[in-house]
């Protein structure tokens, strides 16, 4: 009497009654029966109707109890709608259209998925790995419909490779929030164009800054969406430009070396982009040795440490002297691969210094992607992009699942 009274209660019926209890040899059923001369809600409407007929015997897969696999048995009835004027399935509070699985036990896969892989959470339950991705999906679908965007100030975009072969998808972030607003296939225009299909309408009036790097594709569309917004270029992957521009002067010049027979810049790539108080004892030793050369390596590693107190500039107009001073001596310095970041931060130089503005970065976005990396991860990877993006919405989307009695978390 306690078990059929606990059902009731879990399954969260009023117009129906556990009929039977009935224990096999691998599982638990639980026949189900509506109760006699009550009126049942319409499917399509919702209209509370008489019952017709009723319909043959299905079955539901529900929550186990202490790892044995229950079943709910149950006849759906046909009402005659008086709203819809037709015939139609009653609505079955423990169902959701023809799916096989109880609600409570969709709730309790997609919050599962939260935590672990999805094949774990198919192996915990004894279900397939599509059916943990149903559940995640119909979660992800709850979420969206119910989810309440706020005023979102400032966002961050930002690409993420999903698999080898230059394979991406396109996250945009609320910074403010530190939650994913959308993820997305591809790094292409069309890509995100559909994120302001989505989500324009609510967004543009609000947003007030937005962060990313200096990929064109992303600055096109941002333009034409947000012409009112402050666009940043963020100044992390600034610095990886840079980085990548000292990198190919020690390389030239190692080559340059070794045809010498001298191999004096081997394996001292970290040393020149390190910042010099992360340096240990032992590199900042070799460090001084080499700085004794007059090596073009030695000119870069002097100009990369002199871009990076331009961000100890207070406005951006004395940032943009500094960086005017700073273009001078790279001309000067006759080093291609730092006169090619140097016209390239010419070419954006609005949107570097706007940052002087905002402090807006794509730290929080960066961290953010990390995130996005360990649940790959723990998956193994992803074989579509449809799937990548459902789990990411579901894991940092700070999307709602609905309430449930069935919570193991």
């Amino acid at each position: 009497m306690l078990l059929k009274s606990l059902l009731r209660r879990t399954l969260k019926v009023k117009c129906h009654k556990v009929q039977e209890i009935i224990e096999t040899a691998d599982r638990i059923e639980i026949h189900m029966d509506c109760k006699s001369r009550r009126r049942l809600r319409c499917s399509r409407c919702g209209t509370w109707a008489r019952v017709r007929d009723r319909l043959a015997r299905r079955h539901w897969k529900h929550v186990p109890l202490w790892g044995i696999p229950v079943d709910l048995v149950y006849r759906p009835a046909r009402v005659d709608c008086p709203k819809c004027r037709r015939v139609t399935v009653e609505e079955i509070p423990w169902s959701q259209g023809k799916c096989r699985l109880s609600t409570g036990l969709i709730w309790l896969l997609s919050a599962m998925g939260k935590l672990l892989a999805w094949q774990v959470v198919a192996r915990m339950y004894q279900v397939h790995w599509n059916t943990v991705k149903a559940a995640v999906q119909q979660a992800v679908a709850y979420g969206r419909q119910h989810r309440q965007i706020g005023p979102v100030l400032y966002i961050g975009i930002d690409e993420l490779s999903r698999r080898k072969g230059h394979v991406y998808v396109t996250n945009v972030y609320d910074l403010t929030n530190k939650s994913l607003l959308w993820s997305g296939e591809g790094r292409d225009k069309e890509t995100l164009r559909q994120f302001f299909r989505e989500h324009g309408e609510v967004l543009k009036g609000c947003i007030q800054g937005v962060c990313c790097d200096m990929w064109q594709a992303y600055v096109e569309v941002l333009e034409q969406e947000l012409p009112d917004a402050i666009l940043v270029f963020d100044k992390f992957h600034l610095i990886r430009h840079l980085h990548k521009a000292v990198d190919e002067v020690r390389r030239q010049e190692a080559a340059h070396h070794r045809k010498k027979g001298i191999t004096l810049l081997k394996g001292e790539r970290y040393l020149f982009l390190k910042n010099p108080e992360n340096l240990t004892d032992k590199q900042q030793q070799t460090l001084s040795f080499l700085t004794r050369f007059n090596l073009d390596i030695t000119k870069a590693w002097l100009l990369k440490e002199e871009f990076r107190l331009v961000w100890l500039c207070e406005t951006g107009k004395q940032a943009q002297r500094f960086l005017h001073n700073w273009f001078r001596k790279v001309g000067y310095s006759r080093l291609e691969p730092l006169k090619k970041f140097a016209n390239m931060v010419k070419n954006h130089i609005d949107g570097i210094l706007a940052w002087f503005e905002t402090k807006l970065s794509n730290g929080i976005a960066e961290a953010l992607n990390n995130t996005a990396k360990a649940i790959s991860r723990r998956s193994r990877g992803f074989r579509t992009a449809d799937a990548y993006s459902t789990v990411l919405m579901h894991c940092m989307g700070g999307l709602q699942l609905p309430h449930t009695m069935h919570k193991f978390l």
